[in-house]
C-alpha cells in the first residue's frame, strides 16, 4: 500500500509492519533523519507499540525540500531501490559570489563578474558540461566519508581534505529561467549527483562564481512531489488514541 496525501483516515487496527510507502514533502531545516525519527514516533503512539522499522530512501539536505521516499516496517527492505533511481531537482543557483558548501550553509563570499552570463550562456554550457555521463568532484560539506570520517565532520574543524571525482549520469539540464543573478534550473540525474556541486561548476564553467540558493526535489523515482505530504498532514490522519512513550 502506498500513503499519500490521498488518505484523510487510517483503518482501525492498521498494520505498519507490513510494509508501506509514505511520502513526505520535507521542510526546509528539517534533516532527512528527522522526518525518520518524527515518522516512527507518530506511528509509535498511533500503533500503540514499541518498536516499528523506518528508514528513507534517498537524503535531501537540510536546506533542500521536495520528495522523501520513507519505507515503513517491511517496506525498509527495500530503500536501497528507491535510493538507486534517478531524481528531478529544480535549482534556485545565485550568480556572483561562491561558498565553502556550495549552498548557504556557509555564507557567501567575492565578488564575481555576472555582466557576461546570460540565459543563453547557461543553457548552452548546461548542454555542452552538464549532459550525459560525466565526472564530478562532491563538496567538501557532504556526508562522503573520508579517512573513516564524514567530510563535513572534518571541513568544519578546518582540516585539508581532499574529495574524489565520481561517475554521475545528467539526463536532462533545463533553463526554466534567468533574472537578476538568479537561474532556475530544472535537473533530472543520476544517484550520487550533488546539484550543489553542479551550481558551483557551473559558475567556474562561466568564469564567475555561483552557489545554490534553494532546492527542491519535485521527482524520486516514479514518485512526483505533487503525491507527498507535509509531516503536519500526515500527523493529522494519525492522532493516537493510544499514547506511548518515545
Amino acid at each position: 500500500m502506498t500513503i499519500t496525501n490521498a488518505i484523510t483516515q487510517l483503518p482501525a487496527n492498521f498494520d505498519f509492519s507490513q510494509g508501506h510507502v509514505l511520502l513526505i514533502n520535507k521542510d526546509l531545516r528539517w534533516t532527512s533523519f528527522d522526518v525518520v525519527n518524527k515518522v516512527r514516533y507518530l506511528i509509535k503512539q498511533y500503533a500503540g507499540i514499541k518498536k516499528i522499522k523506518v528508514g528513507h530512501g534517498g537524503t535531501l539536505d537540510p536546506l533542500a525540500s521536495g520528495v522523501l521516499v520513507v519505507g515503513i516496517g517491511k517496506e525498509t527492505k527495500n530503500l536501497a531501490n528507491y535510493q538507486n533511481e534517478a531524481k528531478e531537482y529544480i535549482a534556485e543557483i545565485t550568480f556572483g559570489a561562491i561558498t565553502a558548501s556550495y549552498d548557504l550553509e556557509t555564507p557567501p563570499e567575492g565578488n564575481f563578474e555576472t555582466a557576461h552570463i546570460s540565459a543563453e550562456s547557461i543553457q548552452n554550457t548546461l548542454r555542452e558540461h552538464f549532459t550525459g555521463t560525466i565526472q564530478q568532484t562532491p563538496p567538501i560539506f557532504s556526508a562522503k566519508s573520508i579517512n573513516g570520517q564524514r567530510a563535513y565532520v572534518a571541513a568544519r574543524n578546518g582540516e585539508d581534505i581532499s574529495m574524489k571525482s565520481q561517475e554521475i549520469t545528467i539526463y536532462n539540464a533545463e533553463l526554466l529561467d534567468f533574472a537578476e543573478k538568479k537561474a532556475y534550473i530544472r535537473i533530472a540525474c543520476s544517484k550520487g549527483t550533488y546539484i550543489r556541486s553542479i551550481a558551483h561548476d557551473l559558475g567556474v564553467q562561466l568564469q564567475s562564481g555561483a552557489y545554490l540558493s534553494a532546492l527542491t526535489r519535485t521527482k524520486s523515482g516514479g514518485f512526483s512531489v505533487e503525491e507527498c505530504m507535509t509531516i503536519e498532514e500526515f500527523k493529522t490522519i494519525i492522532k493516537s488514541p493510544h499514547p506511548t512513550e518515545d
